[in-house]
């Protein structure tokens, strides 16, 4: 028999803080926040709202969804969540992934394709994703003993190279804020651009980062490395109920001359944890879906050994024949660029009996 969908409510801004300070020992993402909403209106997209919901009167979860409107695949994504507020069992899973099912299916102000959200034990109908939009593991420093011990328990090239950087004359400035969009356009966006030249990577445009100071400037520090008052590397931190990310970085030629990254970031950590933060998540490192991010994890490895698993982002279908083709198209766009257009074409040309029934 299949359990009855959860309930679920819509949450207001002054209902998610009410619910967020109830539940203190909770670990919730920023992106999980009507703060990131605000940040992704900002930038002109289309945030949908966030949900709890609820096992009769216990709260099993929460969802902040983002509506994306690429062609073809009109959508739902829960960024880095959903949030857990109970134990996340297989069976509560696939409960929740039901309750979204239903709940969006019959919501006549949205028509997704799929809802996207990460999902810990997959099983159907989870399915794909279409693309992979989250980090898979990522290392995390525990801020929680003493400064002495937290250096103790980096690898010894780290403490070298931390100690060399001094040495060399590497200074390391927190940013005032009133400051932070002006120093972030005029010298550390070049420095962002060396890196993606330099990496083979895309970065956001100057505009992204400081809208992101702007509308998250209560939840961020950014703090910068300097060699003879030249900027050489720099860092943007998030913080959210005691527990902190180490979100955006980079660093030109001359910082890793002089190791300016190490001597960065062990300053960051003594700041968040003077701020009161228990722990720091560095972001993602290699996967089997992102083997691309090798070369940033041979750094982090060298601040700590506890590597966290992330649940996997999947898709949740809501017209399955629909997602079923385009999955097809893409994938053979990937191997068989010019098989695309018959199979998009089959995609837009289904009945509309298809499109609007339960598939």
């Amino acid at each position: 028999m299949t359990p009855a969908p959860y309930r679920f409510q819509q949450l207001s801004r002054e209902d998610f803080e009410a619910l967020a300070a109830r539940h203190a020992d909770v670990v919730i993402p920023l992106e999980q926040t009507p703060y990131w909403a605000d940040f992704e209106t900002r930038l002109g997209r289309d945030p949908y709202g966030i949900w709890a919901y609820y096992d009769g009167g216990k709260l099993i979860a929460t969802a902040s969804f983002l509506r994306s409107s690429r062609r073809f695949r009109p959508s739902l994504v829960a960024v880095n969540g959903p949030t857990w507020f109970a134990e996340r069992t297989p069976a509560a899973e696939a409960r929740l992934v039901q309750t979204i099912q239903e709940q969006f299916r019959a919501d006549p102000a949205v028509d997704p394709l799929y809802v996207r959200m990460q999902v810990e034990h997959p099983q159907p109908p989870v399915t794909g994703p279409l693309e992979h939009g989250w980090y898979e593991r990522e290392i995390v420093v525990d801020l929680t003993p003493d400064t002495e011990k937290i250096f103790a328990g980096f690898r010894p090239n780290a403490r070298n190279l931390i100690r060399k950087a001094e040495k060399l004359g590497v200074e390391v400035r927190t940013i005032e804020r009133a400051q932070w969009t002006t120093v972030f356009r005029t010298e550390l966006f070049p420095i962002m651009q060396e890196t993606a030249a330099r990496d083979g990577f895309s970065s956001f445009d100057s505009a992204f980062y400081e809208t992101l100071l702007d509308e998250l400037g209560d939840y961020l520090r950014l703090m910068v490395a300097y060699m003879d008052g030249k900027p050489v590397s720099w860092l943007i931190t998030t913080e959210y109920r005691g527990y902190s990310v180490y979100y955006f970085a980079a660093s030109s030629r001359d910082a890793r001359k002089t190791n300016a990254p190490y001597l960065l970031l062990w300053e960051a950590f003594k700041v968040l944890k003077d701020a009161g933060n228990t722990g720091c998540g560095l972001t993602g490192i290699e996967s089997e879906n992102y083997p691309s991010l090798a070369n940033v994890t041979t750094f982090k490895r060298n601040f700590s050994k506890t590597i966290v698993t992330v649940p996997t982002t999947y898709d949740i279908p809501l017209r399955p024949v629909r997602y079923r083709v385009l999955a097809s198209a893409l994938r053979v766009r990937r191997e068989a660029p010019s098989a695309v257009a018959g199979i998009l074409g089959r995609l837009k040309n289904l009945p509309a009996a298809v499109k609007g029934r339960r598939d």
